[in-house]
């Protein structure tokens, strides 16, 4: 399950770390962090997934709930092999879920 949808709270820290209260499979609340510069890459200006240090080449990084499904969207301005500015953006939800209180990746393979 995404870690969204059994989440208390989420926050992203120091533009890399996500920080989040999650519910465990007892109903209690865990606290769990993950570095998304372990999982996030950008290529050529784009999020990429199983890349790494996004946060080297981005600026005005943050995080927003988006939508009905209150969405965790990551969203920066990354910087291209070429040296441009652009706008990007990754949903959290798609590959990283809550594992009894633990924020965890999904990587293509699971």
């Amino acid at each position: 399950m995404s870690f969204h949808k059994s989440s208390v709270s989420y926050v992203l820290e120091d533009d890399h770390i996500l920080k989040a209260v999650l519910r465990t499979d007892d109903d209690e609340e865990q606290e769990s962090v993950l570095d998304l510069n372990g999982i996030i890459g950008n290529d050529d200006g784009h999020f990429s997934w199983g890349g790494v240090n996004f946060q080297d080449s981005a600026s005005s990084i943050e995080l927003n709930i988006e939508g009905d499904d209150e969405v965790p969207v990551l969203r920066a301005t990354l910087i291209s092999m070429e040296g441009e500015e652009i706008d990007a953006d990754i949903n959290l939800a798609e590959r990283i879920s809550n594992d009894n209180g633990n924020l965890v990746f999904l990587s293509e393979t699971e």
